[in-house]
């Protein structure tokens, strides 16, 4: 089977045993009680989520459901939240954007903010990890889309983040492009083993990369599942198969495809 899921008692949530399982040292994240309102909207509501170090978690939902407030509130960029949020470590964020600065050369790039006379070299061996180490003196605009974003995820790495946060990192890439991005992704985070936090609307790419799945509605998680699929992760798989149509419902979507 490919997951292990669990009906809570007396909640429609899904739980599961936890990824570093029982004794396991101060989890990468914990929320506890966390809740967003925007106003009389009400995004999150009353969260309680642990990660472990070194665990791949991808959050999916529907727009509008509170996956992006979820990941600004765990990197440290919303003031709003309520309730408990600690984070073990240094955070690293990649937005769906690459948000380079156009009149810094792509190594200055990576390095914004670091400090120590071998910025530059580490700079240049975090640009290589990800297939740029020849572009390190180019400008931006000169990048393609997918280059760019690599350069994004080379100026997160540099920082050996204990959490890397990713919001919809590849929504704007090419379809090829945006495989290429998920094996790098998947490679890039096995040698680094940061905890990782990747919002996505991508099903499929969920299933790719994760070791765990989140989904959330109304505010709640309603799906949490970890994931035991044989590699390479295929969708022509059975066990793939059976995941993706039991996501794409808790999403509210039937496949047709399969």
């Amino acid at each position: 089977m490919t997951a292990s899921v669990i009906q809570a008692e007396g909640t429609s949530q899904r739980s599961l045993e936890s990824f570093a399982g029982s004794g396991s040292p101060e989890p990468a994240v914990r929320l506890k009680g966390v809740s967003r309102a925007f106003g009389a909207r009400v995004v999150l509501r009353d969260l309680d989520l642990e990660i472990a170090k070194g665990q791949f978690v991808v959050l999916l939902g529907q727009s509008g459901t509170g996956k992006s407030t979820l990941l600004r509130a765990t990197a440290g960029l919303d003031d709003g939240v309520q309730g408990s949020l600690s984070v073990t470590g240094h955070r690293a964020v990649v937005f769906q954007e690459p948000r380079l600065l156009p009149w810094r050369c792509v190594w200055r790039n990576v390095a914004l903010g670091l400090e120590g006379p071998d910025t530059r070299s580490r700079a240049l061996a975090a640009l290589a990890e990800v297939g740029l180490g020849a572009l390190g003196d180019v400008w931006p605009a000169t990048l393609s889309g997918g280059e760019a974003q690599r350069a994004s995820l080379a100026r997160a790495l540099v920082r050996e983040p204990d959490l890397l946060l990713l919001d919809e990192p590849f929504g704007a890439l090419d379809a090829l492009t945006r495989l290429k991005m998920q094996g790098l992704v998947r490679q890039l985070c096995a040698r680094h083993e940061p905890a990782v936090l990747l919002v996505t609307h991508d099903v499929d790419e969920a299933i790719a990369l994760a070791d765990r799945i989140l989904v959330l509605d109304e505010g709640h998680f309603i799906t949490d599942v970890t994931l035991q699929l044989d590699e390479p992760r295929r969708r022509s798989n059975a066990d793939f198969a059976e995941l993706r149509a039991a996501l794409l419902r808790d999403l509210g979507v039937e496949d047709d495809l399969q």
